[in-house]
């Protein structure tokens, strides 16, 4: 995947469609997509082309319970040219993007979904539209963020890693806690992959690291917004690869703004060119991001 090439005409075209949709109407799948289904995906890749040379891998899963799902429809009506446009014109000319979602495996049907790596208009928004917003959660203030390290590092190939040594990136975006497990009976139970023993968060969180630059965008408003049970093991666990956000709507630039500023592209330079409103939720959240930010170890004191 990831052959085809970005028109901000086109999005321009796609997100006039939806002016007068509702979320409803938009996401409206009553159960995930075969297509988005996880079960017996050996790996999805993010492959070089002629169009694309040097392509770069960035996956970004989307908690879907809740109210987290206003993100996936700002994204689609609103922030996909924000993202690809940022990246595109900050030097990364070849972004290959790949949506998935994650919600609660402890009690949801649909607890990780996968698309494809992408980098043309249609198919980027294919894969947001055809996410599945379960909506579901299981009030325990903690969500299987865990799963799509565990894809990523496990179930990804990337031209960009193994042909030039260059780490993709990898965003999950939220706004609870992770669970620190998964019994390996419910993983086969999710992806029909059969695992030996239990997946902890630490250990596929290490191996994610090893092929890819891993962030948690906190998404900093509601009820958890401030909430050191939340913040604190986050910052314990990923130190400056936490990036606590207070705008929702601000998703799509952090993203590329990350991406960027480990490229060594400057932050204020970027921010520049979005709005004040935009621009101030940004700085705020991607500041501590440097060029060099180093993976952090994983302290068992939050993931035993």
């Amino acid at each position: 995947m990831g052959y085809t090439t970005w028109s901000s005409d086109m999005y321009d075209r796609l997100r006039s469609s939806y002016t007068n949709k509702t979320g409803k109407d938009i996401f409206s799948s009553h159960g995930m997509s075969d297509n988005m289904s996880p079960f017996g995906v050996r790996y999805r890749e993010s492959r070089d082309s002629a169009v694309h040379p040097q392509s770069l891998a960035v996956q970004v899963y989307l908690d879907v319970t809740g109210s987290m799902g206003r993100i996936p429809e700002v994204l689609v009506k609103q922030k996909l040219g924000s993202l690809m446009n940022t990246l595109m014109a900050h030097g990364i000319e070849h972004p290959q993007i790949l949506f998935g979602a994650i919600g609660d495996h402890q009690c949801d049907r649909f607890p990780l979904q996968v698309g494809q790596f992408e980098s043309g208009t249609e198919e980027l928004n294919r894969w947001l539209t055809e996410t599945y917003l379960e909506g579901g959660g299981g009030g325990q203030h903690m969500e299987s963020y865990l799963l799509a390290w565990w894809f990523a590092a496990r179930h990804t190939a990337t031209d960009c890693f193994e042909k030039r040594g260059q780490k993709g990136f990898v965003f999950t975006i939220g706004d609870e806690w992770t669970w620190n497990n998964v019994d390996p009976h419910v993983l086969q139970r999710i992806t029909g992959m059969r695992e030996k023993q239990m997946i902890s968060a630490g250990q596929v969180l290490q191996e994610a690291m090893y092929s890819n630059h891993v962030f948690h965008i906190h998404v900093n408003e509601g009820s958890y917004r401030n909430a050191p049970m939340i913040i604190e093991p986050w910052k314990a666990l990923l130190g400056e690869r936490l990036i606590s956000l207070d705008d929702h709507r601000a998703v799509a630039e952090t993203i590329a703004s990350t991406v960027a500023v480990l490229q060594g592209v400057d932050l204020q330079q970027m921010a520049s060119s979005f709005d004040a409103q935009t621009a101030q939720s940004v700085v705020n959240a991607v500041g501590g991001v440097k060029k060099g930010t180093r993976d952090n170890q994983f302290p068992t004191i939050y993931l035993k």
